[in-house]
């Protein structure tokens, strides 16, 4: 007796497919252990942690600000060279000085094209001196 593929096993397929791209997707700590604040060289990390997938999420964990500290912030930053001059001004800001606290804050790289990030905080200079920045260009998961 020959299987015919119907509708129902089309649909079927494509769902169980679907989910199994998606199972595949990583949750990475920026900075690990470490999370996200000055002092960590994020390019080196991001070296390190690559390769990255569409679908992974980025989570951005730090301190909120204090009397005696300043909390990071998370932007992202529209090309490759305003990602290197720490350029600031068509970047759009993804999470403010507390939104990194208790969970952290969640990037989805949903996008098959580079993603900059970087810290703004005083005045830039988290990005420049601190070296909080790094880009992740997402690949497709191998088959």
């Amino acid at each position: 007796m020959a299987f015919t593929f119907g509708a129902q096993g089309f649909i079927l397929l494509a769902f169980v497919a679907s989910f199994w791209v998606v199972s595949e997707a990583r949750t990475i700590v920026v900075g690990g252990s470490e999370g996200w604040r000055a002092g960590i060289n994020y390019t080196d990390w991001a070296l390190k942690t690559s390769p990255f997938y569409l679908n992974d999420k980025l989570v951005f964990k730090y301190a909120l600000p204090s009397d005696t500290s300043i909390a990071p912030n998370v932007y992202l930053l529209p090309n490759l060279l305003c990602y290197r001059k720490c350029n600031f001004r068509s970047a759009k800001l993804l999470a403010n000085e507390t939104q990194g606290s208790g969970e952290g804050f969640e990037f989805v790289l949903n996008e098959l094209r580079p993603a900059y990030f970087a810290c703004a905080a005083e005045d830039g200079r988290h990005c420049s001196e601190e070296r909080m920045k790094f880009f992740a260009i997402p690949r497709r998961h191998p088959n």
